[in-house]
């Protein structure tokens, strides 16, 4: 939800070992997913101009990604999806949240972020790289974090995911406290044809910093 893209600090080393990567910045003023499905098949169009690529997105970028698919089914080639899925629901949880931190000085997120540590990562990750995230995500606005949520109000995949053709990979963590993403990716991959569900063992909501969480190691064994 964060949107700089910056959270893939530990993954883009190990999956540079065997794909060329690209992780980019959402724009905090998209006022639709349609905006954001257009400015990830830029990128796609820039990067890779005549393969199609895998896309992986995590939670929010989980929503994203499976949009992209549906709208530009040629760009994509395979998708790899994380703790994330197909609607947001109870839907009261975006209107608190939205209401929550329209209220909250943006200077007090650090401060959040630090006391929902213990249910939001894995519990193995260091401290150091809990740190790093709590550094990283200072560069978030509340502009682009709710906006993000206010997307997510219209957001529903769920009649259309029978569409999706390209081989799907959704990672859903055994803790998550965000998201109840083992039900949702096995739900997502009932209707998605030749889609597989790997469970994260042990891990939360953010998982991408941990250290046994190795994408390039998960997307090789699954495309063997």
């Amino acid at each position: 939800m964060d949107g700089t893209g910056r959270l893939f600090y530990r993954q883009t080393p190990l999956l540079a070992k065997s794909f060329r990567v690209a992780t980019y910045a959402l724009r905090d003023d998209a006022p639709a997913m349609e905006t954001l499905v257009a400015d990830l098949a830029d990128v796609i169009d820039a990067v890779s101009p005549t393969r199609r690529a895998i896309v992986v997105g995590e939670s929010f970028g989980g929503a994203l990604s499976l949009s992209l698919a549906l709208t530009h089914p040629e760009r994509v080639d395979a998708l790899v999806i994380l703790n994330s899925f197909p609607h947001f629901a109870p839907q009261y949880r975006l209107r608190l949240a939205i209401h929550g931190l329209g209220i909250l000085p943006w200077g007090a997120m650090p401060v959040v972020r630090r006391l929902t540590a213990s249910r939001l990562h894995s519990a193995h990750t260091h401290r150091d790289e809990i740190a790093r995230f709590l550094e990283l995500t200072r560069a978030s606005t509340k502009a682009g974090y709710v906006g993000r949520l206010k997307i997510l109000r219209s957001y529903d995949v769920r009649d259309r995911l029978h569409e999706l053709r390209c081989p799907t990979l959704f990672l859903a963590a055994e803790q998550d406290h965000l998201v109840p993403s083992l039900e949702q990716a096995r739900l997502m991959a009932s209707r998605i044809p030749r889609a597989v569900v790997r469970v994260l063992h042990g891990h939360g909501h953010i998982c991408l910093i941990a250290p046994e969480v190795d994408l390039a190691a998960l997307v090789a064994e699954w495309r063997r």
